[in-house]
């Protein structure tokens, strides 16, 4: 007799063709992006953390919603991170997350949180292009402007 486990399958679906999306070419088209998805109800209200998935020409293949979280912080569990980034198919990134204080310094849980994950992308030959912190007045901070990354 058989043993029985589930088949476990993977896919990815895109909706758009490769030629109708946006191509990151600095920080402030991924900016520009970022306030366009974000949820301007709750921008002020309460943090989330998003990543921006992209393809080797770093055109956006998606943007999604990793966590969730209060006032003042959100928790990312990287094993979700990736699974969303290797189920995808992306080789690079931009993190994206909102302060809603409107303040634009990273705490260093964001800093510390920001090398987490870059060292997890280097083991899976994903690149981390860049951090972004947005505000509820259409600012933001980049980590890779700053020279953090």
């Amino acid at each position: 007799m058989k043993t029985k486990v589930n088949e476990i399958q993977i896919s990815y679906h895109g909706n758009q063709t490769i030629n109708t999306t946006f191509k990151i070419g600095c920080s402030q088209d991924a900016a520009q992006l970022a306030f366009e998805h974000w949820d301007q109800n709750h921008i002020e209200m309460q943090e989330h953390f998003k990543i921006l998935l992209l393809n080797n020409s770093n055109i956006v293949k998606g943007i999604y919603e990793v966590s969730k979280g209060g006032i003042t912080g959100t928790l990312v569990d990287l094993r979700i991170l990736f699974a969303v980034v290797l189920k995808s198919l992306s080789t690079a990134i931009i993190l994206l997350h909102n302060h809603p204080s409107g303040t634009l310094k990273p705490s260093e849980a964001d800093r510390q949180l920001t090398q987490k994950i870059i060292k997890a992308g280097e083991l899976l030959d994903v690149k981390v292009l860049d951090h972004l912190i947005i505000t509820p007045n259409k600012e933001y901070y980049s980590f890779a402007d700053q020279g953090v990354l």
